[in-house]
């Protein structure tokens, strides 16, 4: 079943959020207050890099049923009518390289030890086992009971079919992705040697095609999106955690579930960038379909895994 793009639009209980926006001055002003207001998860971070598809980037999380939602956002940034009351504002630059990262170490450190979260940017859309009909909340209380503390999150790269039509690379009504071609290669511990324990580096999509103008630490699919917060926890700049145990794919026992995250960051960066945009006149090949914006293709394709989640 294809998932009508006019249900980013629609109604859904997303938890206790608030009753209005809830504008903060800084960063700084909503780690102080963090412990209060947001104290209860799972809690969405959604970093905005320019105001491409904002609006339903936010939609879309408060339909997966955070119970409160975070917009990182510049202020000439205006926020969409509809998700006014249901979100938090904060003033923010994503261009420092490691911002993203500071930021969301410090609310590790603000918000109840236990919490859950979850990062993303704009242009970015979580996908997790039937969460057409189960809220993200439900997914980690399951989560949870089998003693797993975070979760291994695809960053499934989406594009414009058509150039032509969408020179930014950016088409909710047209997106394709790569439906094979993704691959996993060991990780080793720097300290030995040796690969290290349940954690793989994943790779595919358009930062495999086009790795030529990839960075070469930009070029991994994998991120460790949705997490429990506890002390001394910090997120590092390639998307993994300083405790090994998170970045896990699944405990020693069994397969767990992951999640995939549908992104049209690196289309929108191969079409912005001057050294790649003019070599590409579109991002399709034999190996393209169509999204069908669900989670069920997603999990056809073994891009996510419903581990013991039925």
């Amino acid at each position: 079943m294809r998932r009508r793009l006019s249900d980013f639009g629609a109604k859904r209980q997303h938890g206790d959020a608030g009753e209005q926006t809830v504008e903060h001055a800084s960063v700084d002003a909503l780690v102080g207050q963090a412990g209060t207001v947001l104290a209860k998860g799972p809690v969405a971070l959604i970093f905005v890099e320019d105001d491409t598809e904002l609006a339903t980037t936010l939609r879309h999380h408060l339909q997966c049923g955070f119970t409160q939602v975070v917009a990182f956002m510049p202020d000439a940034f205006d926020l969409p009518k509809d998700v006014e009351g249901k979100v938090h504002r904060v003033p923010f630059d994503c261009g420092p390289a490691d911002a993203v990262f500071d930021t969301v170490n410090k609310l590790i450190d603000a918000v109840p030890a236990g919490t859950w979260m979850y990062y993303c940017y704009n242009t970015e859309y979580l996908f997790f086992p039937f969460c057409e009909n189960r809220s993200v909340a439900e997914m980690l209380t399951f989560h949870t009971e089998e003693r797993r503390d975070a979760m291994l999150a695809y960053v499934i790269d989406l594009y414009a079919g058509d150039l032509k039509a969408h020179p930014n690379a950016v088409a909710l009504e047209n997106a394709c992705l790569d439906k094979s071609g993704y691959y996993a290669q060991s990780r080793k511990d720097p300290a030995t040697g040796h690969p290290r324990e349940r954690q793989l580096d994943f790779f595919g999509g358009l930062r495999w095609r086009y790795e030529e103008h990839i960075p070469r630490n930009s070029r991994k699919i994998d991120r460790i999106a949705l997490f429990k917060a506890k002390p001394g926890l910090r997120l590092l700049s390639d998307h993994t955690f300083n405790d090994q145990e998170y970045n896990t794919y699944a405990c020693p026992w069994h397969h767990n579930l992951t999640a995939a995250i549908c992104s049209f960051r690196t289309a929108k960066a191969l079409k912005r960038n001057p050294g790649s945009a003019f070599d590409i006149d579109t991002f399709r090949w034999h190996n393209s379909t169509n999204f069908e914006w669900h989670s069920r293709q997603l999990l056809d394709l073994g891009l996510m895994e419903p581990g013991q989640w039925f």
